[in-house]
């Protein structure tokens, strides 16, 4: 399974960083597998801003639905937050959700959920704001990241949210 599509000239200043695959969730018969691709500004200080995008495979094969979509989002808020800390930015909370349009006129809207957090960088705490989006077109799609919260915040939070908008299933 390939990772969703990410338009190119959306991605300028971005960096490739991996292509991964995983099973996040594997319950009995049931299974979720992710297939992620992941990108940072490699022209940006440290922590430096990332993005990535990941489409769901549940088996056995389910319509999205109501109950389904809200499991997808509490279990991809929880992975994430794991993924933060991951990356070495603690103290993470949750700021608040809100739904967006993505790009796709096919797509629902998004669930966009907001955290800050803080990392340790040359023995200076710095403000990390990160977003993830959950939305479904005939499958579930996840995009998000993270940047640092400074001077150039609300560029970086546009940015974050145009590649966010931009993701397509094929």
């Amino acid at each position: 399974m390939e990772p969703p599509v990410v338009p190119a000239e959306r991605l300028d200043g971005w960096r490739h960083v991996d292509d991964t695959a995983d099973r996040p969730f594997a319950a009995g018969p049931v299974s979720v597998t992710a297939s992620t691709v992941r990108y940072e500004r490699a022209d940006r200080p440290d922590p430096r801003p990332f993005f990535f995008a990941t489409r769901l495979r549940i088996r056995p094969e389910t319509p999205p639905n109501a109950a389904l979509t809200r499991f997808v989002e509490n279990r991809a808020r929880a992975g994430f937050r794991d993924r933060l800390t991951e990356r070495d930015i603690g103290g993470v909370e949750s700021r608040g959700e809100r739904t967006i349009a993505v790009d796709d006129p096919d797509a629902t809207e998004a669930t966009l959920a907001t955290f800050r957090g803080r990392c340790t960088l040359d023995g200076e705490r710095v403000p990390v704001e990160a977003l993830l989006a959950v939305w479904e077109v005939g499958q579930y799609l996840l995009a998000g990241g993270a940047y640092r919260l400074d001077e150039d915040a609300n560029d970086a939070r546009r940015e974050l949210l145009s590649l966010v908008r931009a993701v397509r299933p094929e």
